[in-house]
């Protein structure tokens, strides 16, 4: 304990704070009025969030695109007919910045004009993955960037699960749009449920891997859709 105390002591708070502000990242604590309601309301709501970029994101209504690193055209071609409709509410687009679906999400919801929050794996100064990091400017400048860890902390393979309830929890509900039968998109779509949001998949062709688990998600309950109004009209129902 006498160790661990000295050790504390040594941490230079004020110098670490200073570079924190020198790269503009904020910290938004669970007693802010910044932090998003919503992530309040799951299960394990991270105490802290560090931020780059628009905080007032977090106040936003948002939803959730996630899906398999290895995603191909029809995931791109099916995010594309989503996010008319969501952006056309204000709705702000969440995802992981990982490969595939989430660079997707990310990419075109910028450039159809749209809001979009990344939840990282790991500390700012460690983007994940590495060939993201230019989409990772591009979403610092005009919108947001967010993650539990400390800037300086590398990512842990067992972090990436760990942000997935953060992903859901910001949105009032996930939308799955390829994945295998076992694959971090499920994990999503599971602390969604956990959460009491709703999870939205989008079916994919009789056979295809990547079709796997989100058809089986159509089959547990999840509601199948094909365009963003659907999403819309099970969100906005009276």
């Amino acid at each position: 304990m006498k160790i661990f105390s000295n050790d504390f002591q040594k941490v230079d708070v004020k110098r670490i704070l200073e570079k924190y502000r020198a790269n503009d990242i904020s910290i938004v604590t669970i007693y802010d009025n910044e932090y998003p309601e919503m992530l309040k309301e799951i299960y394990d709501p991270p105490l802290a969030l560090f931020t780059l970029g628009e905080k007032s994101l977090l106040k936003r209504n948002s939803i959730a695109i996630v899906g398999a690193r290895t995603a191909d055209v029809y995931a791109k071609q099916a995010i594309e007919s989503l996010l008319g409709p969501l952006l056309e509410r204000d709705m702000v687009i969440v995802s992981g910045l990982a490969k595939g679906t989430d660079t997707f999400a990310h990419r075109l919801t910028i450039q159809l004009g749209g809001k979009t929050i990344a939840v990282l794996g790991g500390g700012f100064f460690h983007l994940y993955p590495p060939e993201n990091k230019q989409l990772a400017e591009q979403i610092k400048k005009g919108h947001l960037l967010v993650s539990e860890y400390p800037p300086i902390w590398r990512p842990q393979k067992w972090y990436f699960p760990m942000r997935n309830r953060i992903i859901s929890g910001l949105a009032k509900g996930t939308v799955i749009v390829q994945a295998k039968v076992r694959s971090g998109s499920l994990i999503t779509a599971d602390y969604a449920l956990e959460e009491g949001r709703e999870v939205f998949a989008v079916p994919g062709p009789i056979g295809a891997p990547l079709s796997e688990g989100t058809n089986k998600l159509i089959q547990q309950g999840a509601k199948l859709v094909t365009s963003g109004n659907d999403i819309l009209e099970e969100l906005y129902m009276d």
